[in-house]
This record gives C-alpha cells, sequence and structure tokens, in this order.
C-alpha cells in the first residue's frame, strides 16, 4: 500500500507527478529569482512564470495575458466574484463559492440560489426568472463538477441561458479540469482552475477571464499579475503547474476514463449496503460518493484511516467542521449528508487495491460486502 496506505481521496489532492517534482527541483536551483526583479536572475524566473502562462491560456483557450495566478483555486473563485453586483449559484458549490455567495447576501447584494434536484445537478428552469430579478452584469457561477459527489454540471445549457438572460459565466474547473473534456468552457466569461488537482504542487492556481474587463483585485500591493493579484509569485510553484497542465491536456481525460470501470465495480460491491449520491447523473469516472444509513461519514473515515485507507466524508476545505456537507443535504437531505463518504480514485489504482479497500470498507461498516468483478 505504501506510505500513505490505500490513497483514494484524489479529490481532495493529488500526488505530484514525478516530472513536477524533477522540474521544480531545476527551477529551485537555476531560476529562484524575484519574477519581477529586471536583472538576469528575475528576467529568468519571469521566463518560467511566462511559460506556465502559455501552457494555462492554450489548455483554457485564452489569451496569455488573460491567466492570472493565485494560490490556488479557493482565491481565484473569490477573485472572479468578490465584487458580483448580484449572483446566481447553488448550494452544491465548493465553499469558497458557497461562503462567499453568503457574505455578499449579508452585504445586501442580490444572491439567488438554483434549485438542485435529487441526482446532485442543478434545475436550471428557473434561471431565465431569477435573472430578471438581478442588476445588469450579475454573475452565474457554477462548478463543471462537484467536488463531493463528481456529479457534472449542465454547463453549455447553463452558458446558452446565461448568455440568452444577460449574465456573466464563470466556471469552477478545479476538479474537472484534466479529467473530463470541457468543451462547454469556451462560454465562460472567467474559469477557476488549481494546480494541485492534476497533480501539481499546492499553492497555486489560477483565473483565466475571457471577453470581460478584469477583475477587480481583492489583495492590495504590488502591480504583480497586471495589478490584479499583488504578491511574488514563486517560480517554483509555477514550474510545476506547468507540467501538470501539459501533462492533463495530454490524454488526462483518457487516464481518468480508464478509472469508471473500478469506480462501477465499488458502487456494485456496496448494493444494499450503501445508496450512491449522484447516481444517474453524469459523473466523474473516478469519485463515488456513498451514504450508509444509520452510520456517520466522519466515523467511517475514522475506522478506515485505522485500518490504512484514506478517504474522506466531503471536501477537504470544510474538514474539521461537525455539520454535513451543505452540498449533499441540499440534493438528498441531512441524513445521507451525515452518512456520506467520498470515494476518489487516482491513476495507477489496480483492480488488487479495490479489492483491498473494499475488504477494509467491509470491516469498517460490520457487513460483508457484494463480490463482483470489473466486468460483472
Amino acid at each position: 500500500m505504501g506510505e500513505a496506505g490505500l490513497y483514494f481521496d484524489w479529490n481532495a489532492t493529488t500526488p505530484p507527478h514525478p516530472d513536477v517534482i524533477d522540474a521544480m527541483v531545476e527551477v529551485a536551483r537555476s531560476a529562484w529569482g524575484n519574477p519581477s526583479s529586471v536583472h538576469a536572475a528575475g528576467r529568468r524566473a519571469r521566463a518560467i512564470v511566462e511559460d506556465a502562462r502559455e501552457a494555462l491560456a492554450q489548455a483554457l483557450a485564452v489569451d496569455a495575458r488573460d491567466v492570472i495566478f493565485t494560490s490556488g483555486g479557493t482565491e481565484a473563485n473569490n477573485l472572479a466574484l468578490a465584487h458580483a453586483g448580484g449572483l446566481v449559484t447553488s448550494r452544491v458549490e465548493h465553499p469558497s463559492v458557497l461562503r462567499l455567495a453568503e457574505s455578499l447576501e449579508r452585504a445586501g447584494r442580490p444572491v439567488a440560489w438554483l434549485p438542485v434536484r435529487p441526482d446532485g445537478q442543478v434545475d436550471l428552469e428557473p434561471l431565465p426568472a431569477l435573472a430578471q430579478r438581478l442588476p445588469s452584469g450579475s454573475w452565474l457561477a457554477l462548478q463543471a463538477a462537484n467536488h463531493e459527489t463528481g456529479v457534472l454540471q449542465p454547463i453549455e445549457a447553463a452558458s446558452a441561458l446565461a448568455r440568452a438572460h444577460g449574465l456573466l459565466l464563470h466556471v469552477d474547473a478545479v476538479q474537472a479540469f484534466g479529467k473530463v473534456e470541457l468543451p462547454a468552457l469556451s462560454g465562460a466569461h472567467s474559469i477557476s482552475v488549481s494546480a494541485h488537482k492534476i497533480r501539481g504542487p499546492k499553492g497555486i492556481g489560477a483565473l483565466a477571464i475571457r471577453g470581460i474587463a478584469p477583475p477587480r483585485p481583492i489583495l492590495l500591493g504590488g502591480g504583480q499579475e497586471r495589478g490584479l493579484r499583488p504578491g511574488t509569485l514563486d517560480p517554483v510553484l509555477a514550474a510545476g503547474f506547468r507540467v501538470a497542465v501539459e501533462r492533463a491536456a495530454r490524454g488526462g481525460p483518457e487516464r481518468y476514463r480508464d478509472l469508471a470501470p473500478l469506480r462501477d465495480r465499488l458502487e456494485r460491491s456496496v448494493d444494499g449496503v450503501a445508496v450512491v449520491n449522484g447516481a444517474g447523473a453524469p459523473r466523474l469516472p473516478h469519485v463515488s460518493n456513498l451514504s450508509f444509513p444509520g452510520m456517520r461519514g466522519d466515523e467511517l473515515v475514522a475506522a478506515l484511516d485505522l485500518l490504512g485507507a484514506r478517504v474522506s466524508s466531503g471536501s477537504a476545505c470544510s474538514a474539521g467542521t461537525t455539520e454535513p456537507s451543505p452540498g449533499i443535504e441540499a440534493m438528498a437531505g441531512r441524513e445521507r449528508a451525515r452518512s456520506a463518504l467520498r470515494i476518489s480514485l487516482g491513476e495507477g489504482v489496480s483492480s488488487i487495491e479495490i479489492d483491498s479497500f473494499l475488504s477494509l470498507l467491509a470491516r469498517a461498516v460490520g457487513r460483508p460486502l457484494t463480490a463482483t468483478s470489473c466486468s460483472a
């Protein structure tokens, strides 16, 4: 199992790829200057940063000038939406969008909430009416894929509706980028991504904008990132991000698609013991969110951890809270949310590891599971 045990928590973070580590080590040794400095060491570091910016621009089909580096997906989402004059979103969004929307509400700005269907997809039917109640230039903010259930949202339909009703569209692509094809991103006005979800380093992400004025900064300081995001950017992180992006664009969806049979087999094995949250909706191929009636998800996480398996009961950004996931509660109710367990597979996971995990899961829940094969 290795030092990390059976690591089935790839939605929380991913292990840095060896090519990413190699690139970062090389830059840490040879290009560690401040990218804002005008001398040779600064210019070398700046070139590393700009190479990463160009890689992201190509992957997201935007102009390189419109890629703004941030500390991660949370900051990118906040930078995109913190100054929104009005907002439409849903209760299944990442905490960085959900809490921001609630903060805007408390500040007196108009916020409208899309209902969530039992399968975890947002219901877009009320969107035209909601848009009419918001001021001009308001935003629609949706995930491409949910961080807990893996449910894919109808971004293409949302983009068409947003365009028809005068809304700007922000897509949180943190969990989906590099894992599924995302042609619908062409209709987004802003897109957030994060390096550590695609086997890159923690501490760096980006906001890409398309066809709109740059957002107002949320931090005050120097003129880095065109004055939109002050602070010294680390060329070491940028180098790792570039390699991760290029790797994700080069076969990422295919690598994750291969995990679907293992995910499906796992879900068949818990039939009658657990309920699959998001079943029936299109989902990321590597994510399974299971509710075990009468049990506590956080207690199952602890029990599995002691047995050597690493999973979660929800978003890593909400870890340490005692409240159940608001997203799963919105789609399936409080008890389903309280008993939920998120299993997210990653590159290189084998059928043998699935067997081992199912054995540990049976011990944790105290019930036998159904034996299945990938071809069943």
